[in-house]
Protein backbone atom coordinates (compact mmCIF):
# COMPACT_ATOMS: atom_id res chain seq x y z
CA UNK A 1 0.00 0.00 0.00
CA UNK A 2 1.28 3.65 -0.80
CA UNK A 3 0.83 5.20 2.44
CA UNK A 4 1.13 8.46 0.78
CA UNK A 5 -1.89 8.98 -1.26
CA UNK A 6 -4.06 6.06 0.71
CA UNK A 7 -4.61 6.65 3.92
CA UNK A 8 -7.32 3.85 4.55
CA UNK A 9 -9.29 0.52 2.54
CA UNK A 10 -12.24 -0.90 4.42
CA UNK A 11 -15.18 -2.67 2.73
CA UNK A 12 -18.17 -0.53 2.27
CA UNK A 13 -21.40 -1.39 4.97
CA UNK A 14 -24.76 -0.03 5.00
CA UNK A 15 -24.35 2.70 5.36
CA UNK A 16 -21.24 4.20 4.17
CA UNK A 17 -18.96 5.38 6.22
CA UNK A 18 -17.67 9.06 5.11
CA UNK A 19 -15.61 11.90 6.22
CA UNK A 20 -16.14 15.18 7.39
CA UNK A 21 -18.16 17.51 6.28
CA UNK A 22 -20.46 14.41 5.32
CA UNK A 23 -22.24 12.35 7.66
CA UNK A 24 -23.14 8.93 5.66
CA UNK A 25 -24.07 7.95 2.10
CA UNK A 26 -26.51 5.07 1.43
CA UNK A 27 -26.79 3.53 -1.68
CA UNK A 28 -30.20 2.13 -3.16
CA UNK A 29 -30.35 -0.63 -5.83
CA UNK A 30 -33.27 -2.49 -5.86
CA UNK A 31 -35.00 -4.51 -8.53
CA UNK A 32 -38.29 -4.19 -7.80
CA UNK A 33 -41.45 -5.94 -9.88
CA UNK A 34 -44.01 -4.13 -12.62
CA UNK A 35 -46.70 -1.78 -10.71
CA UNK A 36 -50.28 -2.25 -10.10
CA UNK A 37 -52.75 0.40 -11.11
CA UNK A 38 -51.97 2.13 -7.38
CA UNK A 39 -48.37 2.39 -8.32
CA UNK A 40 -47.61 -0.61 -5.78
CA UNK A 41 -45.78 -3.18 -6.41
CA UNK A 42 -47.68 -6.20 -8.24
CA UNK A 43 -46.21 -8.91 -6.15
CA UNK A 44 -46.91 -10.37 -2.95
CA UNK A 45 -45.92 -9.06 0.41
CA UNK A 46 -45.82 -12.03 2.54
CA UNK A 47 -42.81 -12.80 4.29
CA UNK A 48 -41.72 -9.37 4.93
CA UNK A 49 -41.49 -7.53 7.73
CA UNK A 50 -43.55 -4.17 6.40
CA UNK A 51 -42.57 -0.97 8.14
CA UNK A 52 -38.94 -2.31 8.38
CA UNK A 53 -38.33 -4.16 5.66
CA UNK A 54 -34.24 -4.00 5.05
CA UNK A 55 -33.32 -7.31 3.62
CA UNK A 56 -33.15 -7.67 0.39
CA UNK A 57 -35.77 -10.31 -0.48
CA UNK A 58 -36.32 -11.03 -4.69
CA UNK A 59 -34.32 -8.41 -5.70
CA UNK A 60 -35.76 -5.71 -3.77
CA UNK A 61 -36.97 -3.92 -0.43
CA UNK A 62 -40.30 -2.08 1.46
CA UNK A 63 -37.99 0.20 3.49
CA UNK A 64 -40.17 1.69 5.65
CA UNK A 65 -43.09 1.76 2.96
CA UNK A 66 -46.14 -0.34 3.80
CA UNK A 67 -47.83 0.25 0.20
CA UNK A 68 -45.43 1.82 -1.54
CA UNK A 69 -41.75 1.20 -0.91
CA UNK A 70 -39.71 4.55 0.39
CA UNK A 71 -39.58 6.45 3.22
CA UNK A 72 -43.37 8.12 4.86
CA UNK A 73 -42.87 11.07 6.87
CA UNK A 74 -40.16 11.61 9.00
CA UNK A 75 -38.35 14.24 10.45
CA UNK A 76 -34.62 15.74 9.97
CA UNK A 77 -32.45 18.64 11.51
CA UNK A 78 -29.53 20.17 11.22
CA UNK A 79 -27.84 19.12 8.23
CA UNK A 80 -28.58 18.33 4.14
CA UNK A 81 -29.48 15.40 2.61
CA UNK A 82 -28.53 15.10 -1.25
CA UNK A 83 -30.60 12.42 -3.41
CA UNK A 84 -28.59 11.42 -6.02
CA UNK A 85 -31.11 9.07 -8.60
CA UNK A 86 -29.61 7.36 -11.66
CA UNK A 87 -32.34 4.99 -11.79
CA UNK A 88 -35.97 5.51 -11.07
CA UNK A 89 -38.36 8.16 -9.59
CA UNK A 90 -38.78 10.06 -5.81
CA UNK A 91 -41.95 11.40 -4.96
CA UNK A 92 -41.24 14.44 -2.16
CA UNK A 93 -43.39 15.68 -0.57
CA UNK A 94 -42.93 17.54 2.99
CA UNK A 95 -44.47 19.73 5.78
CA UNK A 96 -43.81 23.11 4.18
CA UNK A 97 -46.57 22.24 0.96
CA UNK A 98 -43.77 21.31 -1.38
CA UNK A 99 -44.04 18.76 -3.51
CA UNK A 100 -41.93 16.98 -6.34
CA UNK A 101 -41.30 14.08 -8.78
CA UNK A 102 -37.06 13.90 -9.88
CA UNK A 103 -35.08 10.84 -11.03
CA UNK A 104 -33.16 9.32 -13.98
CA UNK A 105 -30.19 11.45 -13.31
CA UNK A 106 -31.79 14.22 -11.46
CA UNK A 107 -30.32 15.85 -7.50
CA UNK A 108 -32.42 17.25 -4.76
CA UNK A 109 -30.54 19.20 -2.38
CA UNK A 110 -32.22 19.53 0.53
CA UNK A 111 -31.23 21.48 3.76
CA UNK A 112 -33.32 20.59 6.93
CA UNK A 113 -31.91 23.69 8.87
CA UNK A 114 -34.36 24.32 12.16
CA UNK A 115 -36.58 21.40 10.54
CA UNK A 116 -38.81 19.83 8.08
CA UNK A 117 -40.80 16.88 7.46
CA UNK A 118 -40.97 15.33 4.24
CA UNK A 119 -41.45 11.79 2.71
CA UNK A 120 -39.61 9.73 -0.52
CA UNK A 121 -41.27 7.06 -1.75
CA UNK A 122 -40.54 4.73 -4.42
CA UNK A 123 -43.53 4.94 -7.01
CA UNK A 124 -43.83 1.61 -9.43
CA UNK A 125 -44.64 4.07 -12.58
CA UNK A 126 -44.07 0.37 -15.01
CA UNK A 127 -46.81 -1.69 -15.49
CA UNK A 128 -45.04 -3.56 -18.21
CA UNK A 129 -41.75 -3.81 -17.06
CA UNK A 130 -39.86 -4.02 -14.02
CA UNK A 131 -38.70 -0.57 -11.90
CA UNK A 132 -35.44 -0.44 -11.35
CA UNK A 133 -34.59 2.00 -8.49
CA UNK A 134 -30.81 2.78 -7.91
CA UNK A 135 -29.68 6.01 -5.88
CA UNK A 136 -27.17 7.59 -3.34
CA UNK A 137 -28.79 9.37 -0.43
CA UNK A 138 -25.87 11.71 1.21
CA UNK A 139 -25.90 13.36 4.17
CA UNK A 140 -24.39 16.44 4.40
CA UNK A 141 -23.53 18.11 7.93
CA UNK A 142 -23.95 21.71 8.54
CA UNK A 143 -22.21 24.40 10.56
CA UNK A 144 -23.13 25.25 14.18
CA UNK A 145 -24.17 28.79 12.44
CA UNK A 146 -26.29 27.33 9.88
CA UNK A 147 -28.30 24.46 11.67
CA UNK A 148 -31.17 26.78 12.10
CA UNK A 149 -31.59 28.33 9.12
CA UNK A 150 -34.96 28.21 7.07
CA UNK A 151 -35.50 24.69 5.39
CA UNK A 152 -35.43 24.36 1.79
CA UNK A 153 -35.16 22.51 -1.46
CA UNK A 154 -33.04 22.98 -4.76
CA UNK A 155 -33.70 20.75 -7.82
CA UNK A 156 -30.61 20.07 -10.04
CA UNK A 157 -31.80 18.79 -13.10
CA UNK A 158 -30.22 16.15 -14.93
CA UNK A 159 -29.85 18.46 -18.09
CA UNK A 160 -27.75 20.87 -15.86
CA UNK A 161 -25.43 18.63 -14.37
CA UNK A 162 -22.00 18.67 -16.23
CA UNK A 163 -20.62 15.11 -17.86
CA UNK A 164 -17.25 14.58 -18.71
CA UNK A 165 -16.04 12.20 -21.03
CA UNK A 166 -12.75 11.18 -21.44
CA UNK A 167 -10.23 9.17 -23.37
CA UNK A 168 -7.24 7.51 -21.70
CA UNK A 169 -4.18 6.97 -24.21
CA UNK A 170 -5.81 3.58 -25.16
CA UNK A 171 -8.63 4.68 -26.09
CA UNK A 172 -10.81 3.63 -23.37
CA UNK A 173 -13.60 5.93 -21.56
CA UNK A 174 -13.90 7.42 -18.06
CA UNK A 175 -17.21 9.33 -17.52
CA UNK A 176 -17.29 12.09 -14.78
CA UNK A 177 -20.73 13.47 -13.96
CA UNK A 178 -20.17 16.48 -11.73
CA UNK A 179 -22.91 16.83 -8.77
CA UNK A 180 -20.86 19.02 -6.60
CA UNK A 181 -17.57 20.87 -6.76
CA UNK A 182 -15.39 21.86 -9.46
CA UNK A 183 -13.48 19.59 -12.49
CA UNK A 184 -11.10 20.20 -14.86
CA UNK A 185 -11.93 24.28 -14.57
CA UNK A 186 -15.90 23.26 -14.95
CA UNK A 187 -18.07 24.50 -11.98
CA UNK A 188 -21.03 22.87 -10.94
CA UNK A 189 -24.78 24.07 -10.61
CA UNK A 190 -25.33 25.96 -7.68
CA UNK A 191 -26.66 23.94 -4.47
CA UNK A 192 -28.60 24.97 -1.52
CA UNK A 193 -28.12 28.89 -0.53
CA UNK A 194 -26.85 27.39 3.11
CA UNK A 195 -24.90 24.73 2.19
CA UNK A 196 -21.37 23.39 3.82
CA UNK A 197 -20.66 23.05 -0.18
CA UNK A 198 -21.83 26.69 -1.31
CA UNK A 199 -18.61 28.33 -0.76
CA UNK A 200 -15.91 26.94 -3.56
CA UNK A 201 -13.03 27.28 -0.93
CA UNK A 202 -14.94 24.25 1.30
CA UNK A 203 -13.91 22.14 -1.78
CA UNK A 204 -17.00 20.06 -1.73
CA UNK A 205 -17.28 17.68 -4.29
CA UNK A 206 -19.54 14.74 -5.13
CA UNK A 207 -18.48 12.80 -8.40
CA UNK A 208 -19.70 10.03 -10.32
CA UNK A 209 -17.49 8.05 -12.31
CA UNK A 210 -17.62 4.92 -14.72
CA UNK A 211 -14.39 4.01 -15.64
CA UNK A 212 -14.04 1.38 -18.73
CA UNK A 213 -12.69 -2.05 -18.49
CA UNK A 214 -8.76 -1.56 -18.77
CA UNK A 215 -8.72 2.44 -18.65
CA UNK A 216 -6.59 4.17 -16.94
CA UNK A 217 -7.07 7.68 -15.33
CA UNK A 218 -5.51 10.19 -12.96
CA UNK A 219 -7.83 11.47 -10.01
CA UNK A 220 -6.71 15.26 -10.14
CA UNK A 221 -5.13 16.18 -6.70
CA UNK A 222 -7.44 19.04 -4.49
CA UNK A 223 -5.44 20.47 -1.83
CA UNK A 224 -3.65 19.40 1.73
CA UNK A 225 -6.35 19.39 4.54
CA UNK A 226 -9.29 18.13 2.21
CA UNK A 227 -11.25 15.11 3.21
CA UNK A 228 -11.58 12.91 0.00
CA UNK A 229 -12.73 9.15 -0.18
CA UNK A 230 -13.31 7.09 -3.00
CA UNK A 231 -16.50 4.17 -2.78
CA UNK A 232 -15.62 1.14 -4.93
CA UNK A 233 -19.60 0.26 -5.37
CA UNK A 234 -19.19 -1.78 -8.88
CA UNK A 235 -16.69 -3.65 -11.05
CA UNK A 236 -14.18 -6.43 -10.53
CA UNK A 237 -10.68 -4.98 -8.98
CA UNK A 238 -8.99 -1.62 -9.45
CA UNK A 239 -5.45 -0.84 -8.87
CA UNK A 240 -4.31 2.75 -7.37
CA UNK A 241 -0.64 3.24 -7.16
CA UNK A 242 -0.01 -0.48 -7.25
CA UNK A 243 -2.55 -1.22 -4.68
CA UNK A 244 -4.96 -3.48 -5.87
CA UNK A 245 -8.25 -3.08 -4.37
CA UNK A 246 -11.54 -5.21 -4.60
CA UNK A 247 -15.04 -3.75 -5.59
CA UNK A 248 -17.16 -2.76 -2.86
CA UNK A 249 -14.21 -1.50 -0.72
CA UNK A 250 -14.02 2.42 0.51
CA UNK A 251 -10.52 3.99 -0.01
CA UNK A 252 -9.68 7.33 1.89
CA UNK A 253 -7.48 9.31 0.28
CA UNK A 254 -4.69 11.95 0.58
CA UNK A 255 -6.45 14.86 -0.92
CA UNK A 256 -3.71 16.81 -2.03
CA UNK A 257 -2.23 14.38 -3.50
CA UNK A 258 -2.71 13.25 -7.56
CA UNK A 259 -3.87 9.64 -7.91
CA UNK A 260 -3.68 7.02 -11.06
CA UNK A 261 -6.10 4.77 -11.11
CA UNK A 262 -5.86 1.46 -13.30
CA UNK A 263 -8.93 -0.58 -13.61
CA UNK A 264 -9.49 -3.83 -14.34
CA UNK A 265 -10.74 -6.22 -16.78
CA UNK A 266 -14.68 -4.95 -16.28
CA UNK A 267 -16.36 -1.44 -16.33
CA UNK A 268 -16.16 0.48 -13.01
CA UNK A 269 -18.50 2.47 -10.95
CA UNK A 270 -17.30 4.88 -8.33
CA UNK A 271 -18.49 7.17 -6.16
CA UNK A 272 -15.80 10.44 -4.69
CA UNK A 273 -16.88 12.43 -2.03
CA UNK A 274 -14.55 15.31 -0.89
CA UNK A 275 -14.40 18.17 1.80
CA UNK A 276 -13.10 20.51 3.81
CA UNK A 277 -13.74 19.56 7.43
CA UNK A 278 -16.09 21.75 9.15
CA UNK A 279 -14.23 20.79 12.30
CA UNK A 280 -17.35 20.91 14.92
CA UNK A 281 -18.61 18.66 17.41
CA UNK A 282 -21.52 16.35 15.98
CA UNK A 283 -24.44 14.55 18.16
CA UNK A 284 -27.02 12.89 16.63
CA UNK A 285 -29.66 10.54 17.35
CA UNK A 286 -31.98 9.63 14.59
CA UNK A 287 -32.86 11.99 12.02
CA UNK A 288 -31.30 14.94 14.11
CA UNK A 289 -27.57 16.14 13.64
CA UNK A 290 -26.58 19.15 16.31
CA UNK A 291 -23.45 20.02 18.35
CA UNK A 292 -24.69 18.77 21.64
CA UNK A 293 -26.41 16.52 23.17
CA UNK A 294 -28.80 19.53 24.68
CA UNK A 295 -29.53 20.36 21.06
CA UNK A 296 -30.20 16.94 20.60
CA UNK A 297 -32.85 16.96 23.29
CA UNK A 298 -34.03 20.58 22.54
CA UNK A 299 -34.99 19.23 18.61
CA UNK A 300 -36.90 16.25 20.12
CA UNK A 301 -39.08 18.63 22.32
CA UNK A 302 -39.22 21.12 19.03
CA UNK A 303 -40.41 18.63 17.48
CA UNK A 304 -43.24 17.45 19.74
CA UNK A 305 -44.31 20.28 20.06
CA UNK A 306 -44.38 22.16 16.12
CA UNK A 307 -44.14 18.68 14.41
CA UNK A 308 -41.66 21.42 12.35
CA UNK A 309 -45.09 22.92 11.15
CA UNK A 310 -47.17 19.51 10.26
CA UNK A 311 -48.21 17.62 8.10
CA UNK A 312 -50.53 19.00 5.16
CA UNK A 313 -51.00 15.83 3.33
CA UNK A 314 -54.03 13.00 3.62
CA UNK A 315 -51.40 10.23 3.78
CA UNK A 316 -47.82 9.91 5.77
CA UNK A 317 -46.66 8.59 2.09
CA UNK A 318 -48.49 10.55 -0.73
CA UNK A 319 -47.45 9.76 -4.15
CA UNK A 320 -48.21 11.56 -7.30
CA UNK A 321 -50.20 10.43 -10.84
CA UNK A 322 -48.48 7.88 -13.02
CA UNK A 323 -48.71 10.44 -15.91
CA UNK A 324 -47.07 12.98 -13.96
CA UNK A 325 -44.05 14.13 -15.50
CA UNK A 326 -40.77 15.13 -13.54
CA UNK A 327 -41.53 18.84 -11.41
CA UNK A 328 -41.00 20.37 -8.31
CA UNK A 329 -43.80 22.51 -6.45
CA UNK A 330 -41.96 24.75 -3.71
CA UNK A 331 -43.70 26.30 -0.99
CA UNK A 332 -43.62 29.76 -2.09
CA UNK A 333 -45.85 28.83 -4.91
CA UNK A 334 -43.12 28.33 -7.97
CA UNK A 335 -43.26 25.48 -10.08
CA UNK A 336 -40.74 24.11 -12.09
CA UNK A 337 -41.42 21.42 -14.89
CA UNK A 338 -37.96 20.57 -16.63
CA UNK A 339 -39.93 18.33 -19.67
Amino acid sequence: MNQKNTLRIEPLGFPWKTKDPFLFCVYHQDFFPQGNEELEPAASLAGRQIGQDFVIKDGWRMYHGKRIPGFPSHPHRGFETVTVVQQGVVDHADSRGASGRYGNGDVQWMTAGSGIQHSEMFPMLNQRKNNTLELFQIWLNLPKHKKMVEPHFKMIWRNSIPVHRMLDNDGNEIELHQYAGSFNGTTSPETAPDSWAKDPKNEVAIWHIRLEAGSHWKLPASRKGINRCLYFFQGDKLELMGTEVQSGFMIELDGSEEVELANGDQDSKLLILQGKPIGEPVAQYGPFVMNTSDEIQQAFKDYQRTQFGGWPWDKSDPIHGRERGRFALHNDGNLEEPD
